[in-house]
């Protein structure tokens, strides 16, 4: 007789079943809905975010006191001489800048810089391709057409609106 003839037949282990789970299971099983539970009431404690914007969110005085100034600069429709007209729309928008952005030295600035400025504060208004309105105020005699002038105006008055 052979020694391996004498061996027993091996026994396979009993599957491993999902039940009962392991003690750190139940714990993060307890642990999972008391977390959801103090989710759930903080974000009702936190403050909620304004999701107006644009034209919706309410105006701060400052804002509304420079669109005010703008409905009753003088538009130069028909030719007129735009000059007077751009230098005002220049001195209005740094004149928010200084206020808004204090520490930006923004009143400084001058040519593609401002306009550039401008636009990164507010790219919706897009002054960018509003040339003229860093230039016009240098020319002897700038004239725009009346189309030209709402673009301007309109522009303007959506980086009023709407700057950060």
């Amino acid at each position: 007789m052979n020694a391996l003839d004498q061996l027993q037949p091996l026994i396979a282990p009993p599957p491993i079943s999902w039940w009962p789970p392991a003690p750190g299971w139940w714990l993060l099983a307890a642990l999972i809905p008391v977390l959801l539970w103090g989710l759930w009431r903080l974000r009702k404690r936190l403050p909620q975010r304004n999701k107006k914007t644009g034209t919706d969110a309410p105006l701060d005085p400052l804002r509304l006191a420079a669109l005010q100034e703008l409905a009753q600069l003088r538009k130069p429709y028909d030719g007129v001489n735009a000059g007077p007209w751009l230098q005002q729309l220049n001195a209005l928008l740094k004149r928010l800048c200084r206020s808004h952005y204090p520490n930006s030295q923004s009143h400084t600035m001058s040519g593609r810089a401002w306009l550039a400025y401008l636009d990164n504060r507010c790219p919706a208004a897009g002054l960018t391709r509003w040339m003229i309105l860093v230039e016009g105020g240098y020319r002897p005699e700038p004239k725009l057409d009346d189309k030209a002038v709402d673009g301007l105006n309109q522009a303007v008055e959506t980086w009023i609106r709407k700057h950060v």
